[in-house]
């Protein structure tokens, strides 16, 4: 059966929907020895080149994926590679037969926590997608004096410069002498988009982590820098969460 092949190779692992057809306009992508097209239809028989790298597809057997879970580290990088860090979220997960970790949203480089990988490039478009509704819980530390106010404008929603932004819920936590700890809810994965709100009403962060990803949260004895590997189950619960949306 002929597939398209933006959809077959994100399947299989290669990279995301989108990434894979920005790559194709890059000519990066061959099939069979020739240059790949938008849209083109293809079978796991065929043979590809993407980036150089030579695939030969392996069947996949229905629902056959691989989803880890990695508590992050402050100073990766949410690359793959950057010529000025040398360290990134793939660098301490494990290696696959066939295909390459695709990371379920990202962390700027002074985030910590909760990301997810797979191995199953259309579960991570999906899962990833803004009508997926799925939410993100963060912990920061504030610096300065926090008014019920404020937490009223970050929940009834700001404009910011990429569009309308709120969380969904913010709630209190630890005081010291001069800041505050908070714990928020997110429903999107916007580029800094939890450091953007706070500063829309005037306030830093000084630490931030993300330890919620929809009903998975990060294990308070998974060390930063490691991963774990999720049950069948919970791939099941996060598929779950995509149906009832």
């Amino acid at each position: 059966m002929k597939i398209r092949i933006h959809k077959i190779l994100a399947d299989h692992g290669i990279g995301s929907r989108r990434g894979i057809e920005s790559l194709i306009r890059q000519k990066k992508v061959y099939v069979n020895g020739e240059l790949a097209e938008i849209g083109q239809l293809v079978s796991e028989k065929d043979s590809f080149q993407v980036e150089g790298r030579q695939f030969k597809l392996i069947k996949k057997a229905a629902n056959e994926k691989r989803v880890l879970m990695y508590n992050k580290k402050i100073g990766e990088i949410s690359s793959r590679n950057d010529p000025e860090h040398k360290d990134t979220i793939f660098d301490n997960l494990p290696k696959l037969k066939q295909g390459r970790w695709i990371s379920i949203g990202r962390l700027d480089i002074n985030t910590s926590g909760l990301i997810l990988f797979t191995d199953d490039g259309s579960f991570a478009n999906s899962l990833m997608h803004p009508s997926s509704n799925i939410e993100r819980e963060y912990i920061a530390r504030i610096h300065g004096n926090v008014t019920d106010s404020s937490l009223e404008k970050l929940v009834d929603g700001v404009t910011l410069e990429d569009g309308f932004a709120r969380f969904t819920d913010v709630q209190r936590g630890r005081k010291g002498k001069t800041n505050q700890w908070f714990a928020m809810v997110l429903m999107e994965g916007r580029t800094r988009e939890v450091r953007r709100l706070w500063e829309s009403q005037g306030f830093e962060i000084s630490r931030l982590k993300r330890v919620r990803y929809g009903n998975l949260f990060l294990p308070s004895n998974l060390k930063q820098g490691s991963f774990k590997e999720l049950t069948k189950s919970e791939i099941n619960s996060l598929e779950r969460q995509l149906i009832d949306q």
